[in-house]
């Protein structure tokens, strides 16, 4: 099966986008700015980083490898710390939770041998750990601001009984993580009946044997589960302090 994009084709596709930019403007969201922007950045950093990694793939060299797996971390780092809100130390916050998932999760992989320490492995599996534990941060930021704003008064009727910040805030931070998580939880159970995954998909149409296929897409949605899991915990164990002074008193 032979997939060819042709620049025409792409040119053509921008109605797709001027759609979402129609239900945009139609229903008044204020999303035209971002929509013309996310299109604009997805053209140049696709390009970019392609014929970056590409080099990177002809040259395998160990050191590259792991520029690369810093650079993708601290993006997403970058980007979920935008969903933070006011919360103190959030990039730091995002930055050590993503790091620790991506780390923990390519150690497990790379020493189980279901990937190999090489570029064209360990790139493409990074982006998709850290897009989804950037994703599940960014959720648990809003629940958790969303939380300390509308139940203050709960968590200072705790606080005034006895219970320490972790204690007055237990619930806030479960609910935070269970928010995190939902996502990536939802699509693990319809995986194959409402998405078909993309990695397998393609290892089929690239002509391999369809239970190795499954065998990885598998894999992913078993890797998927951890890192959100993981990133959704550290971030969210750390960040609920940041509502609290240094008297331990709600901010």
């Amino acid at each position: 099966m032979n997939l060819i994009v042709t620049p025409t084709a792409l040119v053509l596709a921008v109605a797709l986008v001027l759609i979402a930019l129609g239900v945009s403007l139609k229903q008044h969201l204020g999303l035209e700015r971002d929509l013309v922007i996310g299109v604009v950045r997805a053209v140049i950093q696709l390009t970019v980083v392609g014929y970056v990694l590409t080099y990177v793939i002809k040259i395998n060299r160990a050191p590259l490898t792991i520029l690369m797996v810093a650079i993708i971390v601290v993006n997403a780092a970058l980007n979920a710390r935008k969903r933070a809100g006011t919360l103190p130390h959030a990039f730091a916050i995002s930055l050590a939770a993503i790091g620790a998932a991506t780390t923990i999760t390519l150690v497990i992989l790379i020493a189980t041998h279901a990937i190999k320490f090489i570029p064209s492995q360990v790139v493409p599996f990074t982006g998709m750990i850290a897009s989804n534990a950037m994703v599940a941060i960014g959720l648990a930021y809003r629940s958790m601001n969303a939380s300390f704003h509308d139940l203050r008064q709960p968590i200072l009727e705790r606080l005034a009984l006895g219970a320490d910040a972790k204690q007055a805030t237990a619930g806030l931070v479960r609910r935070a993580v269970k928010t995190g998580m939902s996502p990536t939880v939802d699509s693990a159970k319809t995986v194959g009946l409402v998405s078909l995954p993309g990695m397998m998909s393609g290892l089929i149409f690239a002509g391999v044997d369809p239970s190795k296929a499954i065998m990885y897409q598998i894999l992913v949605t078993f890797m998927m589960l951890a890192t959100t899991s993981l990133s959704s915990v550290i971030a969210c164990s750390l960040a609920y302090r940041g509502f609290f002074n240094e008297r331990l008193q709600l901010q």
